[in-house]
């Protein structure tokens, strides 16, 4: 294996018959190449849809209210329906073994001042916890409690870009910041993975902007996660079996579709699976049928060059080559030209995928890119294919006798 004569040989044989090897590395570079390629793109549409549910924890569920559009109960059309604080307690009471969590939500755009400072932002008054509906993760400092909730403090957490543009380089925590005309004290920076546009928001206390912003019990939505034992089907009842509680005790229609509107991720969730899975199957197939198409090509190239060496094979056997040694050969001189050329054929791949990456944004494909291993297994399954497809042309050639060879045209 690790003899310098035999590994000589091997390669002033490819160097001797440059247009054989060529031929060969190019159906197992084209392959990869390919192959790369169409799960680059496929993960790049996989990021995409990731991305559109990294702002929110995927068991996450989203309740307002809006007008109703027919009329019921003696009701008008057009009547707006007001959460309200009873509504926070319905919910919790009715549905207690199917929620995770809940939070109401008040939420209103402010101007913000530090200082010489001044930016516009949303503030929302929410609940304890709600960092973990929006996925968000606080660093430095913490997030809302219940005592803050209790004694309606004015303390705020604020996202990153946030205490970017107003505080620059220094740290914002227990800084105070008027929101509005009213002085509040930073207790906690968080981060989103939903990027910049989530890191503007800044969370209050709920019922410090409830007394601040109206002094009145109403509520704009509710943010909730239901319970992650629940399955797809059961999450998308229970949003259902919600909608219509609500719609009964405001007195909305059941075929109204606007009064109460509930946005819940596990239909999301499931369309979504359905579509990731379906284009997984697709790449997949196609992926793997080009993989085939290359180890058909390599198998049959490797088949012709044995079958063209058979008077060089002949020679060898009649100056001592053992067949061992010729079938060996053979194989190494298949692996080493897949493996060379697989490396091509992946280099390229990827360097399409990161020169077209940002382009292809604007066709909902973000990232695209291959992970090592599956490529790895790619190219080590053209290799493998490249070794049979030597090794039995070669098998059959080094049991030919030597004037048999000799012969051959």
């Amino acid at each position: 294996m690790f003899d310098l004569d035999r590994w000589r040989e091997i390669f002033q044989s490819i160097s001797k018959n440059k247009l054989r090897s060529i031929l060969s590395g190019f159906t197992v570079a084209f392959a990869i190449l390919l192959f790369t390629l169409l799960f680059g793109i496929g993960n790049g549409l996989q990021n995409t849809f990731k991305k559109e549910f990294a702002g929110d924890a995927i068991n996450s569920m989203y309740v307002w209210s809006n007008r109703t559009t027919k009329a019921y109960k003696g009701n008008q059309i057009g009547r707006r329906i007001q959460f309200r604080n009873d509504d926070f307690e319905f919910i919790k009471e009715k549905f207690a073994d199917k929620l995770q969590m809940i939070s109401p939500r008040i939420q209103r755009g402010v101007k913000v001042v530090y200082k010489t400072k001044e930016d516009n932002y949303t503030l929302r008054g929410v609940y304890p916890k709600y960092d973990l509906l929006e996925s968000a993760t606080v660093t430095e400092g913490r997030f809302l409690n219940y005592r803050d909730i209790k004694e309606r403090s004015k303390v705020v957490v604020i996202g990153r870009m946030v205490e970017k543009d107003l505080f620059g380089q220094l740290s914002a925590y227990g800084k105070l910041i008027n929101i509005g005309g009213i002085m509040y004290r930073v207790i906690g920076v968080f981060s989103d993975p939903g990027g910049d546009s989530d890191e503007r928001y800044i969370y209050a206390p709920f019922t410090t902007l409830q007394r601040i912003y109206g002094n009145n019990d109403h509520i704009d939505e509710f943010g909730m996660m239901y319970n992650p034992k629940l399955s797809v089907d059961q999450a998308i009842v229970f949003g259902n079996q919600l909608r219509k509680a609500l719609k009964i005790k405001h007195e909305v229609a059941p075929n109204d579709q606007r009064g109460i509107r509930i946005n819940n991720y596990a239909s999301d969730n499931k369309q979504v699976s359905s579509m990731m899975f379906g284009l997984g199957i697709l790449i997949l197939i196609i992926g793997f049928g080009t993989l085939i198409a290359g180890v058909v090509g390599i198998s049959n190239i490797m088949v012709y060059i044995v079958k063209e060496r058979t008077k060089e094979l002949g020679i060898r056997k009649a100056i001592g080559a053992t067949p061992k040694s010729i079938v060996m050969m053979i194989m190494l001189e298949a692996i080493i030209i897949t493996a060379l050329s697989g490396y091509i054929g992946l280099s390229i791949g990827v360097g399409i995928l990161e020169v077209v990456g940002p382009s292809l944004k604007q066709y909902f494909i973000l990232n695209p890119g291959v992970s090592t291993p599956v490529v790895v297994g790619a190219t080590i399954t053209l290799i493998l294919s490249g070794m049979l497809a030597g090794y039995l042309p070669a098998k059959r050639a080094a049991r030919i006798k030597p004037i048999v060879a000799l012969r051959a045209d």
